[in-house]
């Protein structure tokens, strides 16, 4: 069995501490760490960071740090602590910028057609903050629109998953072959052919309604996105064979 390198120890235990602290002080924690939106009045900057630290659930937990020591220990031994840890955290903040973008995009959107529609300024914040409207409104803006500008103003971003998705990326870049196992079906895929189904998935789901939970697929799909960025110039300046230490 390979050794975990103490970087991942770390980084996993930060994160199991932070989720015990949020059980204490969930409605505070929430409102200083998780990230809100740029326009919102609960945003502040040090959220692109601290978001990567928090999770909504046991379950989001644990199968965001298995991901990280999985993907993760082999770029470690690599790359170095220093040269790992640039990557993840650069991954996590893409991954936060592209889901931000994601909101402010079906924000105006709506915004413009309800201010080409003669609802005032005033009446669109109130909308915002609390989700009231005149019902008027739906004749020519959708109660589904109204209601996805409403939440995503509200949205509160939490979890690695971005950063994950930066890793993963990496992994199936410099180990192409290796073959991986879903769950469903249960049939070894090599890395190559299953990561960019995976993200394939989060781009269908994040243009269309189909999605199963409360999943920031936008974030994936940035971070993801920000990895590869990152290995094609690494790889482009042979930049990946140095060490960070």
């Amino acid at each position: 069995m390979r050794s975990t390198p103490k970087i991942l120890i770390h980084l996993i235990a930060i994160n199991f501490i932070f989720f015990v602290g949020t059980q204490f002080s969930y409605g505070l924690s929430n409102d200083l760490l998780a990230l809100h939106y740029f326009q919102n009045d609960k945003f502040i900057a040090h959220q692109i960071f601290s978001h990567m630290f928090m999770h909504g659930s046991i379950g989001h937990l644990f199968f965001n740090m298995f991901a990280l020591w999985m993907f993760g220990s082999p770029l470690v031994q690599m790359w170095g602590n220093n040269k790992f840890l640039f990557f993840y955290f650069s991954s996590g903040i893409g991954a936060a910028i592209i889901q931000s973008l994601a909101y402010y995009f079906n924000v105006n959107s709506v915004t413009n057609d309800l201010l080409a529609n003669g609802v005032t300024a005033d009446d669109i914040q109130n909308l915002l903050i609390s989700g009231s409207y005149n019902t008027g409104i739906i004749e020519f803006v959708s109660e589904k629109r109204l209601s996805s500008m409403y939440y995503d103003f509200n949205s509160v971003m939490v979890g690695a998953s971005g950063a994950i998705y930066g890793i993963v990326v990496a992994f199936a870049f410099l180990f192409p072959n290796s073959k991986l196992m879903l769950l469903i079906p249960p049939v070894p895929i090599k890395a190559k052919y299953l990561v960019p189904l995976l993200i394939l998935g989060d781009v269908f789901f994040g243009f269309t309604s189909a999605s199963i939970g409360n999943i920031a697929h936008f974030a994936h799909i940035g971070g993801a996105i920000t990895g590869f960025l990152m290995m094609w110039y690494w790889k482009r300046n042979q930049f990946n064979r140095n060490r960070w230490n």
